[in-house]
């Protein structure tokens, strides 16, 4: 799960967004230096992360990209899933119906949480992200060209960026399947409970 995906499930465990997004950057033990409820949001990405790449659906996923392929294959699946859920948005339920909220909607109030400067400047001690800039990302998971530039700029991490870029080059063709498997995998995760 990347962005998008971590933002949706935080919303429905009624934790604040930002979280969501701090919780690929506050490193180390949560111990109580920040408010419980940021604390619970962090914690709560951190066993998404855990529960995604445990669920049998996503080893199987990663099994189905060839040798040299799979250290790479979360990082492409992750996207993969935000582009999924992108597309198929008006499609994924809630435990009350169908989800009401539109996407631009979300993404905008999502965007506008994560740039909490204090939030940040506590918990990392940096600067926020910009909110329309975040939005914007937000919203790039809808289109073929958002995910390839997504790659790229993951591709910009890594200290061998050609490897990634040779894996993630062919995200089309594991689309499918991300679309098909995702609906049971984001089910599976709305089931974790936050701890606090």
């Amino acid at each position: 799960m990347n962005f998008l995906a971590h933002l949706w499930l935080t919303d429905r465990a009624g934790l604040p967004l930002v979280g969501a997004v701090l919780g690929d950057v506050v490193r180390g033990r949560l111990d109580g230096q920040l408010p419980p409820q940021l604390e619970a949001s962090i914690r709560f990405h951190r066993r998404v992360d855990v529960a995604t790449d445990a669920h049998p659906l996503s080893v199987a996923a990663r099994a189905r990209f060839g040798d040299g392929a799979r250290r790479y294959a979360g990082i492409v699946l992750d996207v993969l899933h935000d582009h999924a859920l992108a597309l198929d948005w008006s499609l994924n339920g809630s435990l009350d119906g169908p989800h009401a909220e539109p996407l631009e909607r979300f993404a905008r109030r999502a965007a506008r949480a994560v740039a909490d400067p204090g939030a940040w400047q506590l918990a990392a001690n940096r600067a926020a992200p910009d909110a329309e800039r975040f939005e914007a990302l937000l919203l790039s998971y809808r289109e073929p060209a958002g995910i390839d530039h997504a790659f790229e700029r993951i591709g910009a991490r890594p200290s061998r960026p050609e490897r990634l870029h040779a894996v993630a080059r062919d995200w089309r063709a594991w689309l499918a399947d991300v679309r098909r498997d995702g609906p049971a995998l984001r089910a599976a995760l709305l089931a974790l409970e936050p701890s606090f």
